[in-house]
């Protein structure tokens, strides 16, 4: 089975495809032009292979959470390729991705994800392996305040792999977990190795939910916000 799978989620977009058992991927770190690269960069994939989009078998695209602009910049090339190939989609979600590259890379079976969602937020996400060999989430992801995320940690038990922006940028917070629970840092002197979602590990999701009969036709593609309403503070005097 041959699938394309793309992610505009973070500051990072990527594109990977399986074609034949082979995979053929992009990624760029070019925060605030994903709607200038993704498209060639799928270009790019479909020529290597030398295939059509129209003989693929499906299409897997980021779901969010992450950034609004870039998460409906992937969902609308996604519906759009797919509704003029005529191919089933499945999203998955950008932390789940990241919790899928750790165990690609490093063979981490319980993985706590985090993005930076501003506001001093956090999106969030517990993930453990399952039989399949696939990430799945422990609980629903959330966006929460670090020292929320934080007391939250304390209750963790079993060892896990940080992955994610949100441990650097609320460093300071999220250290005040004991040392001794981390598997793979201390959040005061290393950063996590995989700060951004790989479309190579939407790709080992997707395909998955695909082959089991989770995808939809195109229309219904829905981006995953997790934080679906912003409070707004009014300037002094305005």
């Amino acid at each position: 089975m041959n699938y394309l799978a793309l992610d505009a989620s973070t500051e990072a977009c990527s594109v990977a495809l399986q074609v034949n058992g082979k995979i053929f991927s992009r990624y760029e770190l070019c925060p605030q032009s994903h709607s200038l690269r993704l498209l060639p960069m799928i270009d790019d994939v479909l020529n290597e292979a030398g295939i059509k989009l129209s003989a693929l078998d499906g299409l897997i695209f980021g779901q969010g959470p992450g950034s609004f602009t870039g998460v409906r910049i992937g969902v609308g090339v996604a519906q759009g390729l797919a509704f003029s190939a005529n191919l089933t989609v499945v999203g998955v979600s950008s932390l789940q991705a990241m919790a899928q590259l750790a165990y690609i890379k490093h063979g981490h079976k319980q993985v706590i994800a985090t993005i930076d969602a501003r506001m001093s937020e956090v999106y969030n996400g517990y993930f453990v392996l399952d039989e399949y060999n696939v990430m799945q989430a422990q609980q629903d992801e959330a966006v929460t305040p670090p020292a929320q995320l934080a007391q939250q940690l304390s209750d963790v038990i079993t060892p896990f792999y940080a992955v994610g922006t949100g441990w650097d940028a609320y460093s300071e917070t999220l250290s005040e977990k004991s040392d001794e629970q981390w598997l793979a840092l201390k959040i005061n002197e290393a950063s996590p190795d995989i700060l951004f979602p790989n479309a190579e590990a939407m790709l080992a999701i997707g395909k998955v939910a695909l082959e089991s009969g989770q995808g939809v036709s195109a229309e219904h593609a829905q981006p995953v916000y997790v934080r679906n309403t912003v409070s707004w503070k009014k300037l002094p005097g305005k």
